[in-house]
């Protein structure tokens, strides 16, 4: 459970010697980059030293990537796009590390990197965690909290860094912090208390209880709303196409997720035949629980759920403009350093609970030894929903199941505009760990580190391989000279931050790894597909006309799609006029407008809260990427353009309509 080398940076190990810059401890090194540029630094170190240290990012976005005296990468590190990217690593063997800074997406600009902290490795797991959460404990700067449980109980919790930073308000273990999508498993047991209590059931149309809600011809259960199967529209990802901007603040109304399902002409996919992730389907179970009880939502979770659970710190924000006493502030790293961000509106029965160490700790408490709603609706929840095809999902009721090896991990991670969340135990080992955080940070990661920290003894050495199972992926004949095309980093296009990378292994064989997770074999099943052999998924690369791979299709709870990083876009087959798409547009299912225009030969998006525009990057014929959106323009028969949709992965099909 710790963080594996990513991707062998080929340019670090292209530098000589010679090129390479000494740095020491607390002598910050200031470069400029060019848009192709790289700087490399060579910090010399003993084995089972920790290393701690920051790249200013002054006027461009940088990438700091670290690799070890045998040419590996120990770790890549990028963050925010202004102010401090921080780094960390261990060194697990003595010799030379390069540090390599190089831009993100060809910025070029000025930035100074400072190597802040070399000490020996912890020897205890409490100071180790110390180590692990250095860069969440400086002055002035966002924090985070930690707790780690064995058997039901907290053996371990710390807080760390700021909750306030106008005030100067230390994080302490106290502190209430938002959950953000953690809280789901919440929502869930809700609607699983009111089943056993004879007021609804899982399997009951889900307009009964709503029945503003369309209909589409088929039913859609409370059961699909919970295990985002129900074919609705995710609503944060449809807003954010109209023009919302989410990431600053704007408001988002509740009443929103069911006025944008009824303008929606049809379902994404028929109930229970495709997992897709959606927040919409938890804040109508919200809505459910209100109509069902005729209280709201966070006075009916307040006096049936926290207060049974000795859950007395814990409240779900009914808005982003509620007061929660004692709660940490969220913060983004902006050109100017941190800056406060609001929660995100329309959250209730998706997020906006608040909780404490403590208060989460009780609760997973649960899933030992069950209290409230008892074994039934533990088993629920822990139980991976199977689709109509006979495929099974990674996901029960509000929670994650995943097999690592022979043992299972139960989990949910939370994301709003600022705060994070890692909630994760192995019923079999006996332990979960618990990260919150107020500001963006690889949560998951962290707790990973954390759990090593404390259980590596208790960890099976097979923990990360393959369980021993009679139907595992069985490899096929492959031509090894084919994965030189597929290897690299591809980013999942519905979630740009999380990087897919493929390398071969060490053992001759090859390796897949996420972002803030272990590697992990992969397997060729066909010359194009490798199954992941530790969790229930597969890839698919895709070799385009000109035979290069530039992208490839993760199935794992459907199918996802991911842009290599670092290849050039494709030659268009003839030449397309970007003038035939410029005009105005209009969305009346978003009631949003786009306008459409070239500007230096680019074609670029715009609105009133995008006024500086976003790129469209023509992929083919008449298909363009707008960073994660795929955008497809549609034309009549006379050949001109007459309309646009957008497919943002949980939100598809949106479409806007030319207009004079």
């Amino acid at each position: 459970m710790r963080l594996a080398p990513v991707l062998a940076l080929f340019l670090a190990l292209a530098l000589s010697a010679s090129a390479q810059q000494p740095i020491d401890p607390g002598q910050p090194r200031a470069g400029t980059l060019a848009a192709d540029g790289a700087d490399a630094y060579a910090l010399d170190l003993d084995a089972g030293s920790f290393v701690t240290g920051a790249a200013f990012q002054e006027t461009a976005d940088v990438v700091v990537t670290v690799t070890g005296p045998d040419g590996d990468e120990v770790g890549r590190f990028d963050e925010t796009a202004r102010g401090d990217d921080l780094f960390q690593f261990e060194a697990e063997a003595g010799g030379t590390y390069t540090l390599t800074v190089t831009p993100f997406e060809e910025e070029a600009g000025a930035y100074v990197l400072t190597v802040e902290r070399v000490e020996p490795l912890a020897a205890t797991p409490e100071g180790r965690v110390d180590q692990i959460f250095a860069q969440r404990n400086r002055d002035g700067a966002p924090g985070a909290l930690v707790a780690v449980v064995d058997g039901g109980e907290v053996v371990y919790q710390s807080a760390y860094g700021t909750a306030n930073l106008t005030h100067s308000v230390p994080m302490t273990v106290d502190t209430r912090s938002n959950i953000g999508s953690t809280s789901k498993q919440f929502t869930a047991f809700a609607l699983l208390l009111l089943e056993q209590r004879g007021e609804l059931d899982l399997d009951d149309d889900v307009r009964e209880y709503v029945p503003e809600l369309p209909d589409f011809g088929e039913t859609v259960t409370l059961r699909n709303l919970l295990t985002h199967t129900s074919g609705y529209r995710e609503f944060l990802n449809a807003l954010a196409v109209g023009g919302r901007r989410l990431d600053e603040g704007d408001h988002v109304d509740r009443a929103e997720i069911v006025a944008l399902i009824q303008r929606q002409p049809e379902l994404q996919n028929a109930p229970g035949t495709e997992w897709n992730y959606n927040n919409s389907g938890y804040g109508l179970a919200a809505l459910v629980v209100e109509r069902v009880t005729g209280q709201p939502f966070p006075e009916w979770m307040a006096e049936n759920v926290f207060e049974p659970m000795g859950m007395e710190h814990t409240v779900v924000r009914a808005t982003p403009s509620t007061l929660v006493p004692n709660s940490a502030q969220g913060y983004v790293s902006g050109d100017e350093g941190w800056k406060d961000a609001r929660d995100l509106g329309g959250a209730i029965g998706a997020g906006g609970i608040y909780s404490t160490l403590g208060d989460l700790a009780r609760w997973m408490g649960r899933y030992w030894t069950p209290t409230l709603g008892g074994q039934d609706a533990v088993d629920q929840m822990t139980t991976r929903y199977v689709l109509a095809d006979g495929d099974t999902t990674s996901y029960g009721l509000g929670l994650f199941i995943e097999k690592l090896g022979s043992v299972t991990r139960i989990h949910h991670g939370g994301a709003d505009s600022a705060h994070r969340s890692s909630f994760a135990f192995v019923p079999e080992l006996d332990f979960g760990v618990i990260v919150l955080t107020n500001s963006p940070a690889d949560v998951d990661a962290l707790a990973g580190q954390v759990a090593e920290a404390f259980f590596e003894d208790r960890i099976p050495d097979g923990s990360d391989e393959p369980a021993a199972e009679a139907d595992g992926p069985e490899a096929v004949d492959f031509d090894d000279a084919l994965f030189d095309d597929y290897a690299g980093e591809y980013a999942l296009d519905i979630a740009p931050d999380f990087v897919l990378a493929f390398r071969r292994g060490d053992d001759g064989g090859y390796v897949t790894q996420a972002t803030g997770q272990p590697e992990a074999p992969i397997v060729p099943v066909s010359d194009s597909t490798f199954a992941v052999t530790v969790v229930d998924a597969s890839v698919t690369f895709h070799r385009d006309a000109d035979g290069v791979v530039r992208s490839a299709t993760l199935h794992q709870n459907g199918d996802h799609r991911a842009t290599k990083l670092g290849v050039e876009p494709a030659e268009a087959a003839e030449p397309i006029d970007l003038d035939d798409y410029v005009g105005q547009y209009a969305s009346a299912t978003l009631e949003a407008f786009r306008t459409i225009e070239v500007e230096d030969g680019e074609l670029r998006a715009s609105s009133l809260r995008f006024p500086e525009g976003q790129a469209l990057r023509h992929t083919t014929g008449d298909t363009f990427m707008a960073g994660a959106f795929t955008v497809a323009f549609e034309r009549d028969a006379s050949g001109a353009v007459v309309a646009f949709t957008v497919d943002a992965g949980r939100a598809r099909d949106l479409r806007f309509e030319r207009f004079e």
